[in-house]
C-alpha cells in the first residue's frame, strides 16, 4: 500500500485524478478501452471534478457503479445515481455506466443482473473512500470477505446511517435507508488498481485501522492491505492518527 499525504483536499483530489486518469490513458492505450468503479460521498468530490477535467478519451470508459440504497428513489438528493450521473455522465459522456436500480422490485434480481455485467470485464481502477465506520464500499463491519458474488445485499449499521447524516444527505437517521445494494469485497479486490480518497478529521481512526491493524471484518478497509496496488489519498487531518513510520510517501 502506497499513502500520499496533501496540506489540502484540492492537492489531495487533484493529485489523484491525474494518477486516475493516467491508468485509465494507459487501459485505453492498451486494449482501447478502460473499466473504471466509481465511487461516491463527500470524500470524492474534489476528485471528480479534477478527474472531468483530465484529458481522457471518456468515449471509450465503462463504469460500474459501487453501490445504492436499496428503495430511494433516483430525485432524492442522497441518491448514488444522481450523484453519478450529475458528476460525471453529464459531464464527460462515458461510453457506458451501468447503474445499480435501487428501486428494483426484487433486490437480489437486481445483484445478480449488475454482477453478470461486471463479471464479464477486468476493472483497471477502482476509486474507493473508507467510511467513519472503516466500511468498503457499504460493506459494514464485520464484512464479509468470504462471498464470491460481485454484488450483495447489505444491512446499514448506524454509524454508517449516522454518517449520512452528518455529510447532510438526510436530515434525521430515521430518513436513511436501512439496507442497501453494495459491491462486494472481494470485486473490489479483482481491480488491478484501487485509489482510496479519504480526507478529513472524522476519518482518521478509520484510516489508522485500515493501514495498522490486523485485517479484519470488524475493519473492513484492512482488507486493502493484502491487494498488490493500493494507493491511499489523505489529507493531514485524516492521516493525523498514523505511526510516522507507516507513512511510506509526503506530497
Amino acid at each position: 500500500m502506497q499513502i500520499k499525504i496533501f496540506t489540502t483536499k484540492t492537492e489531495l483530489g487533484q493529485a489523484a485524478a491525474r494518477d486516475a486518469a493516467a491508468i485509465i490513458n494507459h487501459a485505453i492505450a492498451e486494449r482501447n478501452s478502460a473499466y473504471v468503479i466509481a465511487a461516491t460521498g463527500a470524500s470524492q468530490f474534489e476528485f471528480l471534478d479534477a478527474l472531468m477535467l483530465a484529458p481522457v478519451d471518456w468515449t471509450k470508459v465503462t463504469f460500474f457503479h459501487l453501490d445504492e440504497y436499496v428503495g430511494l428513489r433516483e430525485s432524492h438528493p442522497a441518491s448514488f445515481r444522481r450523484y453519478l450521473k450529475e458528476r460525471i455522465v453529464s459531464r464527460v459522456h462515458p461510453h457506458a455506466f451501468y447503474f445499480i436500480d435501487g428501486e428494483a422490485d426484487e433486490v437480489d434480481d437486481e445483484c445478480r443482473r449488475i454482477g453478470l455485467l461486471i463479471m464479464q470485464q477486468t476493472v483497471d481502477v477502482a476509486f474507493v473512500g473508507i467510511g467513519e465506520n472503516g466500511h468498503l464500499a457499504f460493506n459494514d463491519p464485520p464484512a464479509d470477505f468470504d462471498t464470491k458474488a460481485p454484488y450483495i445485499v447489505v444491512n446499514l449499521d448506524e454509524a454508517c446511517r449516522q454518517q449520512q447524516v452528518g455529510e447532510g444527505w438526510f436530515k434525521s437517521i430515521d430518513e436513511v435507508p436501512a439496507r442497501a445494494i453494495s459491491m462486494s469485497i472481494r470485486q473490489i479486490l479483482r481491480s488491478r488498481e484501487i485509489l482510496c480518497i479519504v480526507p478529513d478529521q472524522r476519518k482518521a481512526e478509520a484510516v489508522k485501522a485500515a493501514v495498522e491493524l490486523n485485517v479484519s471484518p470488524m475493519h473492513p478497509s484492512s482488507i486493502l492491505q493484502t491487494h498488490e496496488c493500493v494507493t491511499l489519498y489523505l489529507d493531514h487531518a485524516s492521516s493525523s492518527l498514523l505511526s510516522s513510520q507507516c507513512v511510506l510517501t509526503d506530497s
